[in-house]
């Protein structure tokens, strides 16, 4: 009677577990993966899917009519490290004062995507460009202080990073032809020599599908980072990218070569996830960091450094470094098969700061504690429930006039607040291009918005001096100047 009894247990308690491993399984089958790719200094008119009709772009064409495609996407940062900090946060890049480039670290107090992914079991890969503090506590292409701006992807919660601190050229990136971009890649903290020639989205893409490839195989969820230094200067194309532009100006060859192959390893990619049979159960964001460089005027004679000036912010005013639309609308792709309508066209604002909340949306959790986020799930939005966002998106920059800027619904708010400069009111839908300031047309509003931006820079003010973390923080960088609300 004992045995049986024992057996009756034995048995229920197998199937339990079974159930319990069943569930367990079926759980990280279900949960999608997350691919969140970026370009860099690539212009909102510099790919087909956005009306360029020289520069080839077939597989991130495909990807648009596959998956959707954002007409107003906003990078938050008008230059590249403070946009890679909001991808990665959901925080406005004020809040911990990376303000520009080469200027502090991503504080390890801040809470980011890859970090909630892997506390939810998931395996986390970031690859290629970093640039949110230094790799090395002795070298440092750009920082002062390594040792003090020490903040590479390995030690802010990715099981595997192969990064470079800041860009690099385009092709053959360690042949060392262009000292001032002279940035060795790291490996989870060995320097790399091998695997460097060539085109360098290859080169970064080499080291991101075996990632891949591994979670697959040990059935773990992934989420990864693939930043590509395409198109940054220095802009250089390999000979079979070039000969596709045969007749075009030597420094167009270059600039148009090295966008379609970074193109290519975005169409190996999303072959290698459906080989895989992980393609349908994975969502891709594709996204550039800022506008293009420069004047869009660049030297009659080539010079590689000067290789993006051949980019294109299309109609749009401004270009990197400015807070309208040409240096912070970029071209932006969603793909989620089976869930996101094949060809939608999402004009609704929404930029990197939102990231965050729609990763923790579709992973069903909620953010570990109260401090503010300035991003929104936008999850509603891609799956056509909604076409209204709830938060406004807004803008700071010390870099250029204007110093902030606000998009809540169709209408883009600009001021220096300085109280010497005119401030600014664009329609977006009517003036994509803010052309016709209609601020005098809309007083009231233009006040409302001012002071939502002054309420916000308050908000950032407290972040920015550690308020809302528990440890204590070393405050970095320096907060906007700005006049006060009267």
């Amino acid at each position: 009677m004992k045995l049986l009894t024992y057996s009756r247990i034995s048995l229920k308690l197998i199937c339990t577990i079974a159930l319990f491993t069943c569930n367990l399984i079926s759980k990280e089958q279900e949960r999608p993966n997350f691919i969140f790719l970026m370009a860099d200094d690539l212009g909102y008119g510099d790919t087909g899917f956005n009306g360029n009709k020289i520069i080839k772009t077939p597989h991130l064409d495909n990807m648009a009519k596959e998956g959707a495609r954002f007409t107003h996407f906003y990078s938050i940062g008008p230059v590249c490290a403070p946009t890679r900090g909001s991808a990665l946060t959901g925080r406005h890049y004020m809040r911990y004062g990376m303000m520009d480039v080469n200027v502090g670290k991503l504080p390890h107090q801040e809470i980011t995507i890859a970090r909630l992914c892997k506390q939810q079991g998931y395996t986390t890969g970031h690859f290629g460009k970093w640039h949110l503090g230094t790799l090395s506590k002795i070298e440092s292409p750009r920082h002062k202080n390594p040792a003090k701006d020490f903040a590479p992807p390995w030690e802010r919660d990715y099981d595997d990073a192969f990064a470079t601190e800041i860009s690099v050229p385009t092709w053959d990136p360690a042949a060392g032809r262009y000292p001032k971009h002279d940035s060795p890649y790291w490996h989870n903290g060995q320097k790399v020599t091998d695997n460097l020639l060539g085109d360098d989205s290859r080169v970064i893409m080499d080291r991101a599908i075996p990632f891949i490839r591994k979670a697959v195989t040990d059935k773990k969820s992934f989420m990864t980072t693939i930043w590509f230094h395409t198109p940054h200067s220095p802009v250089v194309a390999g000979p079979e990218y070039l000969k596709m532009y045969e007749g075009y100006k030597e420094g167009e060859q270059h600039y148009y070569g090295c966008i379609t192959a970074m193109d290519e390893q975005i169409g190996r990619l999303r072959e290698e996830l459906r080989k895989l049979n992980v393609d349908q159960n994975t969502i891709i964001w594709f996204c550039s960091d800022n506008g293009p460089e420069g004047r869009g005027n660049p030297k009659k004679k080539y010079d590689a450094y000067h290789g993006a000036f051949y980019g294109t912010a299309g109609k749009l005013r401004g270009r990197k470094r400015s807070l309208y639309n040409g240096g912070v609308c970029v071209p932006a792709l969603v793909s989620w098969p089976g869930k996101i309508d094949a060809g939608k066209v999402i004009n609704t604002p929404c930029s990197t700061l939102d990231y965050l909340e729609s990763t923790l949306a579709q992973m069903n959790v909620k953010y570990p504690d109260s401090r503010p986020l300035d991003g929104e799930n936008i999850i509603p939005i891609l799956l056509g429930k909604t076409n209204k966002r709830n938060k406004p998106i807004i803008f700071a920059s010390k870099i250029s006039s204007p110093k902030t800027s606000i998009i809540q619904g169709d209408y883009k708010f600009c001021s220096n607040l300085d109280g010497k400069n005119k401030d600014e009111l664009y329609h977006l839908h009517d003036d994509f291009s803010e052309s016709k300031n209609i601020i005098k047309n809309h007083q009231e509003r233009s006040i409302t918005m001012k002071k939502m931006i002054y309420q916000w820079l308050e908000s950032c003010n407290k972040s920015f001096h550690g308020n809302d973390y528990k440890e204590k923080y070393e405050v970095q960088g320096s907060f906007l100047k700005y006049n006060q609300a009267n």
